[in-house]
């Protein structure tokens, strides 16, 4: 079961997008985890007052609705199981994830998962720390903060595919990649810092009157 849902990952915000039905469906509260930081204990069932207790609580290819407005805090948060993470805004920055000062990362990704509709700050260290799985970044905005050290500051480290003991025609087979697609990407020393097999590819920027929008592939080389 658990295989299935990596292969084909289990995305109810693209299902609602289907029919009415669908639409009912898979908006129904008590389908979709919730983070709402005003809830001060778990008195009501899947809602939590931080993502790290959401991601605790959740299931494999559940989807975890983050609430818009002011900031959640976001260090170290380590997921591997299929998830998907949803901003609540209109946009991604009404909803926003802040990464303590010094911290390896926001999230750290260990399998198959997607996040839409997010605003993601770090400082020196990286937004999305991808370790293994296919990763799915969709309208989102990456933002290192700015700091002398910037060098040190990465929108996105993947370090899949760096396994020595996995030959290349093994690491193909498990899914390993990075896809980003129409998402906003401010300071740093790159956008992305790849090691082992997995490489930048597929790059396309859209220049817009505020902002820079970025589509790129990080999968295995050729």
């Amino acid at each position: 079961m658990i295989s299935q849902i990596r292969a084909e990952f289990a995305d109810r915000y693209n299902t609602a997008l289907v029919c009415q039905r669908w639409l009912f469906l898979a908006c129904h509260p008590r389908l979709w985890l919730r983070v709402d930081r005003a809830v001060k204990s778990l008195t009501e069932s899947g809602v939590f007052p931080s993502i790290e207790e959401a991601v605790s609580a959740a299931r494999p290819g559940d989807t975890i609705l983050i609430g818009a407005g002011g900031f959640h805090f976001a260090s170290n948060i380590q997921i591997n199981k299929p998830l998907c993470l949803i901003g609540g805004g209109d946009d991604p920055d009404d909803t926003t994830l802040v990464c303590s000062r010094g911290s390896d990362s926001a999230l750290e990704f260990l399998s198959t998962c997607k996040l839409a509709n997010l605003t993601v700050k770090a400082e020196l260290g990286c937004c999305l720390l991808h370790r293994s799985g296919r990763l799915i970044i969709e309208d989102c905005n990456l933002q290192c903060e700015s700091n002398p050290l910037d060098y040190l500051s990465y929108a996105i480290i993947t370090t899949a595919g760096g396994r020595e003991s996995l030959p290349s025609s093994i690491a193909k087979k498990n899914g390993d990649s990075v896809s980003v697609s129409q998402t906003r990407i401010k300071g740093g020393a790159k956008a992305v810092l790849t090691s082992g097999t997995l490489a930048l590819q597929r790059v396309r920027v859209i220049y817009a009157r505020t902002s820079i929008f970025f589509w790129f592939d990080v999968v295995h080389q050729l």
